[in-house]
């Protein structure tokens, strides 16, 4: 059985030694660990993977971890490996990120369990369907845009969704939504932020004669595209490619992008940090598919 723990809390001295000595007196083997002290916010990250050597189940863990997490005051976690987490995906008329997040947690390299799909548009209906999820139309307009939510929040709580992916999902969520959800909403921008932001990203580069496109991921904030940045990636482009060029690389950046952030979300790597995010390298094996093709 492995687990992993996370921990989030005021950097003090005692930390480690105290959550690695309860781990060992639990019959645990650390296998896997990641740390930052951040000295400008005074905060402690951290993130343990462990093998349950004895077989203490997950629930004496946790109830055993109480106590220690208290005398730190921890923002804390533990967490079965095994375990899906459990997403939705929302996409609107573009389907590059939402097949490519289709196409790596059908062959396993994503971990998590696609509860359904949300769209404003029917384009994806069948693509959906043919993956055997759940498909909602849920159409947006001025008019309804508030009744459009609450259908949203409605399809969160009956799927039980922990994470809300914005797969080019071209609506403007609410700001109570995004306060409701804070933290639990993943969008990718089709621009390598803060530059060139708006409507056509890829046509202001093209103007500006850019070397490098790119895209970014974060969490979804009331302030728009400014939320907590989780990944963010590249490519260069030379004055011979057109617009239509600049978009074509682009999609191909946002969909890896968005799966990169994607995982570290899923796999209990990402920690907010005020205005900024700690994100830590995936463990050993982390990225192995359950089968190709």
């Amino acid at each position: 059985m492995t687990y992993v723990l996370t921990v989030h809390c005021t950097a003090r001295r005692g930390i480690v030694a105290a959550t690695s000595g309860f781990l060992a007196e639990q019959g645990c083997n650390i296998t896997d660990a990641a740390q930052f002290d951040d000295t400008e916010t005074g905060s402690f990250f951290a993130r343990i993977s462990f093998e349950a050597e004895t077989g203490t189940p997950l629930e004496t863990l946790r109830t055993g971890f109480g106590p220690i997490a208290e005398s730190f005051d921890m923002e804390w976690g533990i967490h079965d490996s095994a375990d899906r987490m459990k997403v939705l995906i929302m996409v609107s008329n573009f389907g590059h990120c939402l097949n490519d997040l289709l196409y790596r947690w059908r062959i396993g390299a994503l971990p998590i369990e696609i509860v359904g799909v949300i769209s404003n548009h029917m384009t994806y209906q069948k693509v959906v369907v043919n993956h055997d999820l759940p498909f909602h139309h849920i159409k947006v307009t001025k008019e309804n845009k508030t009744q459009a939510e609450a259908q949203l929040l409605q399809v969160v709580e009956d799927s039980g969704a922990e994470l809300v992916v914005l797969a080019r999902y071209m609506q403007i969520l609410s700001d109570s939504l995004c306060r409701k959800m804070s933290g639990r909403i993943i969008n990718i921008h089709h621009s390598f932020l803060p530059s060139f932001k708006g409507a056509n990203p890829y046509k202001q580069a093209f103007q500006r004669g850019v070397k490098l496109i790119g895209a970014t991921s974060h969490y979804v904030t009331a302030d728009l595209d400014e939320g907590p940045i989780i990944e963010q990636d590249t490519t260069r482009v030379t004055h011979a490619q057109s617009p239509s060029d600049y978009v074509s690389l682009g999609r191909d950046v946002e969909a890896q992008v968005l799966a990169r952030a994607v995982h570290a979300h899923a796999q209990h790597r990402v920690f907010l940090n005020k205005e900024k995010t700690v994100v830590f390298p995936a463990s050993p094996g982390a990225y192995a598919s359950d089968r190709m093709g």
